[in-house]
């Protein structure tokens, strides 16, 4: 007997960050994963339900996709989904319907409530109230780190026995193709790339003051991204000539930089995953992050760490990778390898089988006796 499932697409109408991301790997997974035909895909099918004003849609092969009303942004997401979801919802982007209660939903993090100040007051009420209410109703959570787990259940958004982890995959850098253009250009071995973002939790202005110190170790700056140099310019100072300011990066320009760099910094106060160094390592870039929240989880020992409140730290770590070549090679192997224990593919088959709990067939649709929810953990390397 057939079972359906319909996942929400109104992610795909909003600006690619971590999360949006997080949303088409899983769905370009999923679709991989029944084309292969998987045993917990037998009977199962899937459907991408998107607003009519999706503009991008993904190239799939084996899940449909229905574009759906007039509505857009929450009133689409709380009125045409419910209306036209067929079977169960599977809503990977933090927010869903509160009209379904045969629904999985990821929540990434709590960084609302961990650092409000990154957030406009009516952002942070609405999700305040509309994300208890969609974990209450749910049979599942899931999320993307113990870490972002333990928020939820420190802030009474879902009991524990709900939560699973379902982390970020790496496979998507593979399809970059590095591409060098003008901005890249300005990238050397000398420069420590910065992914840039005003929100106030990312911490960009940490490194921003470094400038003048980097200037006289003969270390540059560069900064991908939508942060403005003229909002920072107070954070720079007279080191505002050793930031180069490279705009917005296409991922293959991106690919370029991060092969061209000394290594990617990462400063935020808290982070649900944090995607960015997952890709550098996977690109074989070394990495310097926070040693706050999510990211010693999601790096493990390849990677250098610093406090977000600390600068000298993060100088000293630049100058480390800078002097010592063997350190920078070996960050960059265990990088690798650290990289590779994250997959799309994996966390996908583990959505195949919490709908397939959800659906109370999961012993009797081919799948091991062993949970993959309840066994996986993100791994570090050793």
């Amino acid at each position: 007997m057939p079972r359906y499932w319909t996942i929400n697409g109104r992610f795909l109408t909003q600006k690619l960050t971590g999360v949006q991301r997080y949303g088409r790997e899983i769905v370009r997974a999923l679709d991989d994963l029944v084309r292969d035909g998987h045993p917990l895909t037998r009977d199962l099918r899937l459907e991408l339900l998107v607003p009519g004003i999706t503009a991008a849609l993904p190239e799939l092969s084996s899940i449909p996709i229905r574009r759906t009303g007039g509505l857009k942004g929450h009133l689409w997401e709380q009125i045409a989904l419910p209306l036209y979801a067929k079977g169960g919802v599977l809503s990977l982007c933090n927010t869903s319907t509160v009209f379904r209660s045969k629904q999985i939903v990821c929540i990434h993090d709590l960084n609302i409530v961990e650092f409000p100040a990154s957030y406009s007051r009516q952002f942070r009420m609405l999700y305040r109230v509309l994300l208890p209410l969609v974990a209450h109703r749910a049979v599942a959570v899931t999320t993307v780190s113990r870490f972002s787990r333990a928020q939820l259940m420190r802030h009474h958004v879902a009991q524990g026995y709900k939560v699973a982890v379902v982390p970020n995959g790496h496979e998507h850098v593979w399809e970059w193709a590095p591409q060098t253009s003008q901005a890249c250009a300005a990238v050397d071995s000398s420069t420590v790339m910065v992914i840039g973002s005003p929100a106030p939790h990312k911490n960009v202005g940490l490194l921003l003051a470094l400038a003048d110190d980097l200037a006289t170790h003969g270390i540059r700056l560069a900064v991908a991204g939508s942060l403005d140099a003229k909002v920072f310019a107070h954070e720079i100072g007279r080191g505002s000539e050793n930031v180069a300011w490279l705009g917005y990066l296409s991922d293959d320009e991106l690919a370029d930089a991060l092969s061209r760099c000394l290594c990617l910094a990462f400063p935020s106060f808290v982070e649900g995953f944090g995607l960015p160094p997952l890709e550098a390592m996977a690109r074989g870039c070394p990495v310097v992050v926070s040693d706050r929240t999510s990211l010693p989880e999601v790096c493990g020992n390849a990677a250098l760490y610093a406090s977000p409140e600390h600068a000298q730290e993060w100088l000293r770590a630049f100058l480390s990778l800078r002097r010592d070549l063997e350190l920078r090679a070996d960050l960059i192997r265990r990088g690798l390898l650290q990289a590779s224990s994250f997959s799309w593919r994996r966390s996908a088959e583990l959505y195949l089988e919490a709908m397939a709990r959800a659906d109370e067939v999961f012993e009797t649709n081919g799948a091991s006796s062993a949970s993959l929810l309840d066994d996986w953990q993100i791994r570090s390397v050793t």
